[in-house]
C-alpha cells in the first residue's frame, strides 16, 4: 500500500479512532483492516450506505468485551447530522474505537463535534509507481504476461485507483486468453473511462480553484489543461465562465480592459452555440485572459473603499451633490455650490465630491499594460484640481 507519510503514522498509532479520508481505491479500508490487525482488535464492519444507524448503535451497545470495540463504518459522510451525533457518546467514554472512512470533505460533510474526537488522515491518488507496485503482485497472482507498453496503459487507464488497475488487469487477462496481454486488450478490458469529479465537492472547487489561479498565473497551457480536465469529466460551464469573467475584472483588470469584454464575449458565444463547438470560444478566451497583463489595483480600490464606507457610513452628502428637486429642498441648501463639470474647459472642477472629513486615494494605479494610460490620466485631473483649487483661493 502506498501514500508514504500516512502509513509511516498509521504503523505507530495506538488504538485511536480515525477518520480516513480520499478517493476511492486509494488504501482506506485495506488501513483499516491493516490497523485492526496492528491492535489485536477485531473490527465490527459496517456501511453508511447499507446499514442503519440503530444497527451500527446496537452493536455499540452490546455486550462488553475485554477493552473497547473496534467499529469500522465506511461513507460515514452518508448519515445525517443526527446519526453521527449517536458515536459521541461512546466515544467520549472510550467503549468504542471508531475508523470511518469518507470520500468528501470532512470539514463539510461530518460533524465538529465528530471530528473533534477523531484523527483525520487524508489519503491522496496513488502515485504511479504505487500503482506499478500493487500490479506486479496481481500479475505474479495471476500468472499473468504482459508488455511493458501493457503495464503503462494500465498505470495511466487507474487514474490513482488500485481498484480499477486490478479489475482492469483480471479482465483483459480474461480477453487475452493465456497470451500476452497487450495494450489492445488493456484498453478494451476498461471501458467507459470516468474522470473522478463531483460537481459539487472537492474536485469541483479544486479544479476551478486551479483553473482560476493558472489564469492569474499567466499561465496559459495550465490554464487549458484545467479546463480541459473539467470538460472532460462533464463539468457545466456555467461555474467556469464565472471564474473567467471573475479573472478578467479581479486579476487584469484595468490592465488590459478588453480582457473583460473578451470573457462576457465567450459566455455569448457559449450560449448561442452549446457544447462543444462553444467549448473553443472559452478555450480562446482562456488563452487571452491568461496572457493579458494583471492588476489588481480596482479589486484592492474597491475593498479600501468599502472599509472607508462601513467607517463613514453615518456621514452626510455634502450639499452640493444633493439633487435640489422641490423648492423646500433647495431653501434647505441642496445642490448650492455645486460644479458642473461641462462648463469647464478641462471637464473638471475643483469642487470636494467626499464628506466632510473624509478623503482618500483608493484608486491607486499599477504600471503594467493599459493601466500606465489610466496612472497617466489620474495624475493630469489631480494637477488640474490642485492649480484650480490654488486660483480660487488667490
Amino acid at each position: 500500500m502506498g501514500q508514504g507519510k500516512v502509513v509511516r503514522i498509521l504503523r505507530h498509532l495506538p488504538p485511536t479512532s480515525l477518520l480516513l479520508w480520499g478517493p476511492p481505491g486509494t488504501g482506506k479500508t485495506t488501513a483499516a483492516y491493516l490497523l485492526a490487525k496492528q491492535w489485536g482488535l477485531a473490527p465490527l464492519y459496517f456501511s453508511a450506505v447499507v446499514h442503519s444507524i440503530s444497527e451500527v448503535k446496537r452493536a455499540m451497545e452490546g455486550e462488553d468485551l475485554l477493552g473497547p470495540k473496534l467499529i469500522f463504518l465506511d461513507e460515514i459522510h452518508r448519515y445525517n447530522k443526527a446519526q453521527q451525533a449517536a458515536f459521541l457518546p461512546y466515544l467520549e467514554d472510550g467503549r468504542v474505537i471508531l475508523i470511518a472512512t469518507t470520500t468528501e470533505n470532512p470539514s463539510f460533510e461530518v460533524i465538529p463535534p465528530l471530528l473533534s474526537r477523531m484523527k483525520v488522515f487524508r489519503f491522496e491518488p496513488l502515485s504511479p509507481e504505487e500503482i506499478r507496485r500493487i500490479l506486479e503482485r496481481g500479475i505474479k497472482n495471476l500468472g499473468a504476461r504482459l508488455s511493458s507498453q501493457a503495464i503503462e496503459k494500465l498505470v495511466s487507464l487507474s487514474g490513482g485507483d488500485a481498484r480499477i488497475a486490478l479489475t482492469t488487469l483480471e479482465i483483459a487477462h480474461g480477453l487475452a486468453e493465456g497470451l500476452e496481454i497487450k495494450p489492445s486488450h488493456v484498453e478494451e478490458a476498461s471501458g467507459e473511462r470516468h474522470a473522478p469529479y463531483d460537481k459539487a465537492g472537492d474536485y469541483h472547487y479544486d479544479m476551478l480553484s486551479a483553473y482560476h489561479k493558472s489564469l492569474r498565473n499567466s499561465d496559459p497551457d495550465a490554464a487549458l489543461y484545467w479546463l480541459a480536465r473539467m470538460v472532460v469529466a462533464g463539468q457545466d460551464m456555467g461555474p467556469i465562465l464565472r471564474r473567467l469573467i471573475m479573472a478578467s475584472v479581479e486579476d487584469v483588470s484595468l490592465a488590459d480592459p478588453i480582457a473583460f469584454e473578451i470573457a462576457v464575449r465567450a459566455l455569448h458565444a457559449y450560449q448561442f452555440l452549446g457544447s462543444p463547438e462553444g467549448d473553443l470560444a472559452v478555450a480562446y478566451a482562456t488563452i487571452y485572459v491568461a496572457l493579458a497583463p494583471k492588476s489588481n489595483s480596482a479589486y484592492r480600490a474597491w475593498n479600501r473603499a468599502k472599509r472607508k464606507a462601513k467607517e463613514t457610513s453615518h456621514l452626510p452628502v455634502p450639499l452640493p451633490l444633493r439633487n435640489p428637486v422641490t423648492s423646500l429642498m433647495r431653501k434647505q441648501g441642496y445642490g448650492e455650490g455645486y460644479l458642473y463639470a461641462h462648463d469647464f474647459p478641462q471637464g473638471t472642477t475643483p469642487m470636494e465630491c467626499f464628506p466632510q472629513g473624509v478623503k482618500e486615494n483608493f484608486y491607486i494605479p499599477g504600471e503594467r499594460g493599459f493601466e500606465k494610460e489610466m496612472a497617466k490620466r489620474l495624475r493630469w485631473f489631480q494637477k488640474i484640481k490642485k492649480e484650480m483649487e490654488k486660483r480660487e483661493k488667490t
